[in-house]
């Protein structure tokens, strides 16, 4: 289920049209500064993994900063909050590429987003690296610009389901989703699991964003004899859809979601309503790992810079993808073009120790981590159960 492509850096200028004199004005770069935009949701439903993972990201921007930079160039990070509104996010992202002239954008959030951005970075020749999205489009169709941060939710879906099959005897699959690129991605990988392991999927509910009332649609699974509900959803919908069916005393129904779903908030509800709640995701949660002297470091680190009592899953990604980039500008050399960094992000190859997971790229491997960890919540905390 990996998606790879080939191409040679060194035929990378012919295949863009670029010449020497575009390559020698890179867009975004100065000797003293490289500019990076997130096209960003710090207030909508996903606000949860944005607002952290922009924080994180420019915490490790000022501490390389304070260092000196990247070759003498300091990291500026421009941020546009679209709110998970499709009309914002097009207007943010002509403002990134066109007035503050970003050399690349790192971290922008929601599949439909991204993807709609993409017939102006191809035109642009600007990368997008670790999105906070894994749906399959942000490597496929293959571009030298793409670089997506972890396996995608297709797969998450789909060896998740294997795992609920195997281990918990699910019968009968279900999907409850945002009818947009990143709810489909689910619902497919539903179907197609379901189908490979020979059990029906037997229904679905299609909801909108700001949606909270799921008690009609729990109703109709319910009845269709649903006893796994995959969900592609919003966090606090996430939550409230899993809380519903505790109060419907819904109660030998199982909860599974991807990476969108796999949030230390959705973990920590008081009362431990969305205990038994399952996600697949791309790296390990980090209350888990707190025994691990780099993570701890981490953690304190965010906390006391914060004030929050703990970094959630947005500022683990943000500090992930803020190393990744910084580490393909270091490769990159003094003399930073487009050609040069991503022949750098394609070098890549490294241990991401708080997000637990490899990072590797290469000339025809456009995603970083390609572990799948299948989570349940257990006692308010994410356990992993297993990985692949």
């Amino acid at each position: 289920m990996k998606q790879t492509f080939k191409h040679t850096t060194l035929g990378l200028v012919a295949a863009l049209g670029l010449s020497g004199a575009a390559l020698a004005e890179t867009q975004g770069v100065t000797d003293t500064e490289v500019v990076v935009g997130s096209n960003q949701d710090m207030s909508g439903i996903f606000a949860a993994f944005g607002a952290p993972a922009i924080t994180a990201a420019n915490m490790y921007f000022d501490e390389v900063n304070a260092a000196g930079g990247v070759h003498g160039r300091q990291i500026r990070l421009v941020v546009e909050d679209h709110a998970y509104q499709m009309p914002k996010a097009m207007s943010g992202l002509n403002k990134l590429v066109n007035s503050d002239k970003v050399f690349a954008m790192l971290l922008s959030l929601g599949t439909p987003m991204n993807i709609a951005s993409f017939p102006l970075l191809e035109k642009k020749g600007i990368p997008n690296l670790s999105p906070l999205t894994a749906a399959r489009q942000m490597i496929d169709p293959p571009s030298p610009y793409k670089f997506a941060g972890t396996a995608s939710y297709y797969s998450q879906i789909v060896t998740g389901v294997e795992y609920m099959k195997e281990n918990e005897g699910i019968t009968t699959a279900c999907s409850m989703y945002i009818p947009s690129d990143f709810g489909l991605e689910i619902q497919e990988g539903t179907v197609d699991a379901a189908k490979a392991l020979g059990i029906p999927f037997a229904a679905e509910t299609k909801h909108k964003p700001d949606e909270l009332d799921f008690v009609g649609s729990l109703t109709k699974l319910k009845s269709e004899g649903c006893d796994l509900i995959t969900v592609a959803l919003g966090v606090r919908q996430v939550i409230t859809a899993v809380a519903t069916a505790k109060k419907m005393g819904w109660n030998d129904v199982k909860f599974l979601g991807g990476s969108a779903s796999f949030h230390t908030a959705i973990a920590k509800v008081p009362g431990g309503v969305t205990e038994g709640f399952y996600a697949g995701s791309g790296w390990s949660d980090l209350a888990a790992r707190m025994d691990v002297p780099e993570v701890a470091a981490w953690v304190k680190k965010y906390t006391e810079a914060t004030g929050e009592p703990f970094p959630g899953t947005g500022a683990l990604l943000g500090h992930g993808a803020a190393v990744s980039f910084v580490k393909a500008l270091e490769g990159a050399g003094k003399d930073l073009t487009t050609e040069s960094f991503l022949a750098s992000m394609e070098s890549l190859n490294y241990e991401d120790v708080i997000s637990n997971n490899t990072v590797d790229y290469s000339a025809e491997d456009h995603q970083g981590a390609d572990e799948i960890i299948i989570s349940k919540i257990v006692d308010g905390n994410w356990m992993e159960l297993t990985r692949k």
